[in-house]
């Protein structure tokens, strides 16, 4: 499965949880989980809040394709 998103470093990288970001957003902690080992991939109006909800740049949510 190609990585696409970073969500899940991020979070560890700032000590927070899954769980937390599914109740920061309204989504389920599946769907979370999901996203976060890339099974499924967040709209871009999601990314935008989880970023703006992690208080990053929305780039630093994703992989770079110039690696």
């Amino acid at each position: 499965m190609e990585r696409i998103n970073r969500i899940k470093e991020v979070l560890v990288i700032q000590g927070k949880s899954q769980v937390w970001l599914a109740e920061k957003l309204g989504k389920s902690t599946t769907a979370i989980a999901a996203m976060c080992n890339n099974r499924t991939q967040p709209h871009l109006k999601d990314l935008k809040k989880i970023a703006f909800v992690l208080d990053i740049d929305i780039r630093e949510l994703l992989v770079s394709t110039k690696e």
